[in-house]
């Protein structure tokens, strides 16, 4: 299959789970494995000297963890000065897929999402992995369908990530009667998950896939699919020059408080 999967790490817990899924995304692709560690100069008074080494030894570490649970994939690892968004968004260039952790330490992650993995999902030039929880984790991959365009990356992703996996897509859509058109009802939202899903039931056959519709808050619905979930894959606007316009409210809702892994696929602008 080839390819390439890109791991931002910065030594915390979260980022060390991240490695543990990223190994396992480029085995199942039979890709290779790019560990990147992002560093600024305001680790340190700018008058004294910068010594890299813990740098290197921090991303040498998360290399061998990801060898050690995928032996036969290649990994590299890279340790780059700048801003971790504008680094890890060119890395996503080239990438099939980032995986980054939901927290972090220190300058790279600094926060609960907000600063790195909320800007990475939305300016990402490829499918973006934010690892909630253990990896180790099972159930179904929740595809979150809206209709809107653009969306169709995302619904790729998750049949193409549920080969991989072995599992089994919940396709949820969920609307809220008292924002919606005149028209929407359960009828008309199977009708649109049907039209949304057409042709991949011949694409993927061997992929079991289940439809379900909500009356109700989106986020909500898909929060609380996500806990019985191994992975929920949303797409995001992909317009617009701010982080809330390109994701939008689903997407921003899933990768705070979904009890799983959340993957954003972005859509053409």
């Amino acid at each position: 299959m080839g390819g390439l999967v890109v791991v931002g790490v910065d030594g915390s817990s979260s980022s060390d789970v991240a490695v543990v899924q990223a190994a396992r995304e480029a085995r199942w692709r039979r890709a290779e494995l790019r560990v990147v560690h992002v560093f600024s100069r305001s680790v340190a008074p700018r008058y004294v000297p910068l010594d890299p080494t813990p740098f290197h030894r921090l991303a040498d570490e998360a290399a061998r963890r990801a060898r050690g649970v995928a032996p036969g994939v290649k990994v590299g690892e890279v340790v780059l000065r700048g801003a971790a968004v504008p680094v890890l968004a060119g890395e996503s260039q080239a990438a099939d897929l980032v995986v980054v952790g939901c927290r972090g330490v220190g300058g790279f992650m600094g926060m609960l999402l907000g600063s790195t993995a909320e800007s990475l999902a939305a300016h990402g030039e490829c499918p973006v992995m934010v690892v909630r929880g253990e990896p180790d984790r099972v159930g179904s991959i929740v595809l979150g369908v809206d209709g809107a365009p653009g969306g169709e990356g995302a619904v790729d992703f998750a049949f193409a990530e549920a080969v991989l996996r072995g599992a089994e897509i919940i396709a949820l859509h969920a609307w809220l009667p008292d924002r919606g058109s005149d028209g929407v009802d359960a009828e008309s939202a199977k009708r649109l998950l049907a039209q949304v899903l057409a042709g991949r039931r011949d694409r993927y056959p061997d992929v079991v896939v289940r439809q379900e519709v909500a009356s109700g808050d989106p986020r909500e619905a898909l929060i609380e699919a996500s806990r019985t979930a191994q992975l929920v894959v949303v797409g995001a606007r992909g317009r617009g020059g701010f982080v809330k316009l390109l994701l939008g409210s689903v997407s921003q809702a899933l990768l705070h408080h979904a009890h799983c892994s959340v993957t954003v696929v972005r859509g053409e602008p």
